[in-house]
């Protein structure tokens, strides 16, 4: 470590993961569109746990096996054989709480589960919904840092870069960053923080015209609005907790 301090490094999409230390890092899992906040909301409005799972078929048999609420999405919309799916306003208080959330999605889940393949030191979940209690957590940890963009399909996307670049600006300065995905994230959102939500349309972010051509724009402004669920999501033995 240079300095003694941790190193942080961006990994802009799944399919980069391994090329980085993840068995000596803590990594952030980061689907901000929108499994990471919809998880961040569910435990925030007090959800007692939620399972990822890779597959809609392993999150119907877990339904069949215990109570449960079973949720996910394939591109976009609620997956087949699922009751709910992965928007935030799904998951109110009166709905969730003390209830057990099993979920899986197109990118985020199967992210979560590559980390844990590799041996990941720790797992964490990261959205804009909870980014307080991200940096106080990292921050506090004193470890290495991976910021693992869920991404499209192991294409990159924007709103999870600019997540990573959202973390950085915050706590950069306490890690040793070697890294240019990292400064390539700080650098694009510097350029969108007045608004990310204007930035997204305005660069016609793939994932943008997706939700919002479901006429899910009210989600994708809850998903860049920070610390409206500011709750640390730690994925221990199998769950995602609120800590």
């Amino acid at each position: 470590m240079t300095n003694n301090k941790p190193e942080l490094y961006t990994s802009l999409s799944p399919s980069l993961l391994e090329l980085y230390p993840v068995e000596k890092s803590i990594v952030v899992i980061i689907d901000v569109l929108r499994a990471t906040s919809t998880i961040a909301a569910a435990l925030y409005n007090g959800a007692k746990h939620i399972i990822p799972v890779a597959s809609v078929a392993e999150c119907i048999n877990i339904g069949k096996q215990i109570e449960c609420i079973t949720a996910g999405e394939r591109d976009g919309q609620i997956a087949e054989g699922l009751t709910y799916g992965n928007s935030p306003f799904e998951y109110p208080r009166e709905f969730v709480e003390n209830k057990t959330l099993v979920l899986t999605t197109t990118n985020g889940t199967k992210l979560l589960h590559m980390a844990l393949d590799r041996n990941a030191k720790g797992i964490i979940t990261g959205s804009f919904p909870n980014i307080s209690a991200v940096c106080d957590y990292l921050l506090a940890q004193k470890q290495n840092v991976i910021l693992g963009c869920a991404a499209w399909k192991n294409r990159v996307n924007i709103e999870d870069t600019l997540f990573a670049g959202a973390v950085i600006d915050r706590i950069g300065k306490h890690f040793s960053i070697n890294c240019d995905s990292s400064q390539m994230a700080l650098t694009m959102y510097n350029d969108a923080k007045e608004d990310l939500f204007e930035f997204m349309k305005l660069k016609n972010a793939s994932h943008y015209q997706r939700l919002s051509g479901f006429g899910l724009e009210k989600d994708i402004r809850y998903c860049l609005t920070e610390d409206v669920a500011n709750v640390t999501v730690v994925y221990e033995q199998g769950k995602l907790l609120a800590k």
